[in-house]
């Protein structure tokens, strides 16, 4: 799981960060895969595209992608998180041409204006319809916003909310892995 302190779980601990999340669900319902948490805090898609090729060294049947957060944190160029997405998903494929990719979908802040958070928010849809990948719902769906369920800093997600992000993950995860366990159950 290829991300940004989301992904890392930034002021968790580690077992409570969505990843180790969607283990304990993969193992509750038998499927046999292991999630590995490459969440990097502060990272943008430039740097995640930096660290792919690193990332992918090892072996992956799926590949969930989420980035971008900070650069629209920041208020980063579209069209440069757009190219570094793209880029992304072709050194995933490269690496891995069998492995399944999931795309994260993220949301700019809305003060930035209703021009660029459009902009934004389609940018992922594009990539994925042009790259052939899924994009699975905004990560943090009934989580963005909601105090109860944020860190102090109101972007994080405390322990309630992971709960929450391992489920909308795990709505679009749980189909790939239970058809990939079927295949490889069939050989």
């Amino acid at each position: 799981m290829i991300g940004t302190s989301l992904t890392a779980g930034l002021g968790l601990d580690p077992e409570e960060a969505y990843p180790a999340l969607l283990q304990r669900k993969a193992d509750s319902v038998g499927l046999h895969v292991d999630f590995v948490n490459a969440g990097l805090s502060g990272e943008t898609s430039a740097g995640a595209l930096r660290r792919i090729d690193w990332l992918m060294r090892g072996p992956a049947d799926v590949v969930v992608i989420e980035t971008g957060a900070n650069d629209g944190l920041r208020g980063l160029n579209v069209d440069s998180t757009r190219a570094n997405l793209r880029a992304i998903v072709t050194k995933v494929k490269a690496a891995r041409p069998q492995a399944r990719i999931l795309l994260a979908q993220m949301e700019a802040p809305p003060n930035l204006g209703a021009k660029y958070t459009a902009a934004f928010s389609s940018m992922y849809q594009d990539v994925a319809k042009e790259a052939g990948v899924e994009v699975m719902p905004f990560l943090l769906r009934n989580v963005a916003g909601v105090t109860g369920l944020n860190q102090q800093d109101g972007i994080h997600p405390n322990e309630r909310g992971e709960q929450i992000v391992a489920d909308n993950v795990w709505a679009s995860l749980e189909p790939v892995l239970r058809q990939l366990d079927a295949t490889a159950t069939a050989s």
